[in-house]
């Protein structure tokens, strides 16, 4: 009996049943609204590389005006919280110990009168290494302050002998920051958040789709029909494409209007790449589906594939910083292109002549995802 390869209406019926089905599924219609909040109000407070307030202890051992004014400046830095003032190195090191402080300055006994004869007084500051992240900003913080407040006094002593330190030869740097003046870490953060959200919601959906089919015996209904794999494929996306593009647009939404994160590129541009990147995503949904026979192999599947996509898309790492190997396996994420995508838009403004590399590799990606799927399907039981 000849059939024909691909029939219009067994699509539209699949996609009817499909809708019938989620319908019946109330879970799968509040995750695209429940997971971008969830996800978005906990990435978006809780993971951030912006560091200040740090907890300090302070050992004065000079306790003059020269040495307060000296501590004075490091908090007036904003990057330093003094929590203690101590009487030992004893007690800096218990602190530390303990997780009360991340840093301490130690002012000699001799501070005050070594500014006072033209000398270099000689402070310290201890930072606790344990969180390289906070380390490095109290080290670097340290360095700069106490480097301003010993230019002050150079320059007085430049002036007793009829001199300034403006006067003198050096380098001046004008810096300028582009697309984020301020370093902002949620500026880089959220906009990625978008399409770590995106992705999720839409391998969770569709990952499961076959799964329950076999796991409920319905799939055996499917088999004695005219279906192709196709059709069967494309026919169980059209509803989760739907879903999965309306929490993309929920999740941008909230990245706009609550996180304060506009577009500064063509937002219509960033919707319709968003719609191929839900596509290329539910094509990674359904091909982990055809691997899994239960839902547990598929719930254990999709772990394998998110977590990669987390650590090694340049999501919050940067992937420069990463070995070579590491570095060239994120180049087979999807996450990793559209995270460009998304970035770009919304941070640079940049259009399509910038980010058509990474169009073609999602199209690339989805088009080999979904054939493989679609090849995978077999209509039997097995």
């Amino acid at each position: 009996m000849n059939r024909k390869l691909f029939s219009l209406n067994r699509l539209l019926a699949i996609i009817k049943k499909e809708f019938i089905q989620v319908r019946r599924d109330p879970i799968s219609l509040r995750i695209p609204i429940a997971m971008p909040i969830v996800m978005m109000l906990l990435f978006g407070y809780a993971v951030t590389t912006e560091v200040d307030k740090i907890p300090t202890a302070v050992f004065d051992q000079s306790k003059t005006q020269e040495s307060r004014e000296y501590i004075d400046k490091f908090v007036a830095s904003d990057y330093f919280v003094v929590k203690f003032n101590v009487g030992s190195e004893k007690e800096i090191s218990e602190l530390i110990d303990r997780g009360k402080v991340k840093a301490a300055v130690i002012i000699p006994s001799s501070y005050a009168n070594d500014l006072k004869q033209d000398k270099t007084p000689q402070t310290q500051l201890i930072i606790d290494g344990t969180d390289p992240t906070t380390a490095r900003t109290a080290l670097n913080s340290g360095l700069l302050v106490s480097q301003v407040y010993s230019m002050t006094f150079r320059d007085k002593a430049l002036k007793k002998i009829g001199a300034s330190a403006a006067r003198l030869p050096g380098v001046s740097m004008n810096s300028k920051v582009w697309y984020n003046p301020n370093l902002e870490s949620k500026r880089f953060t959220i906009p990625g958040l978008v399409g770590l959200i995106l992705q999720n919601i839409t391998i969770m959906l569709t990952a499961f789709a076959l799964v329950r089919e076999k796991e409920r015996g319905t799939i055996e209904q499917l088999i004695v029909t005219p279906l192709r794999p196709l059709e069967l494929i494309l026919g169980k996306l059209v509803p989760y494409i739907i879903i999965g593009y309306a929490g993309f647009l929920f999740a941008l939404s909230l990245c706009i209007f609550w996180f304060g994160v506009y577009p500064a590129g063509s937002l219509a541009l960033l919707l319709l790449l968003g719609f191929l990147f839900v596509y290329c995503s539910l094509s990674i949904g359904m091909l982990i589906s055809t691997f899994a026979r239960t839902q547990m192999q598929a719930m254990m599947v999709m772990i394998l594939v998110l977590l990669p996509s987390i650590l090694l898309s340049g999501f919050i790492f940067p992937r420069e910083a990463m070995p070579l190997l590491v570095n060239l396996l994120g180049y087979i994420l999807p996450l990793t292109y559209f995270l460009d995508i998304v970035r770009g838009i919304m941070l640079k403004g940049v259009g399509m002549g910038y980010l058509l590399g990474d169009v073609i590799a999602l199209c690339v990606f989805t088009m080999i995802i979904l054939s493989v799927a679609t090849l995978r399907f077999r209509k039997s039981l097995d």
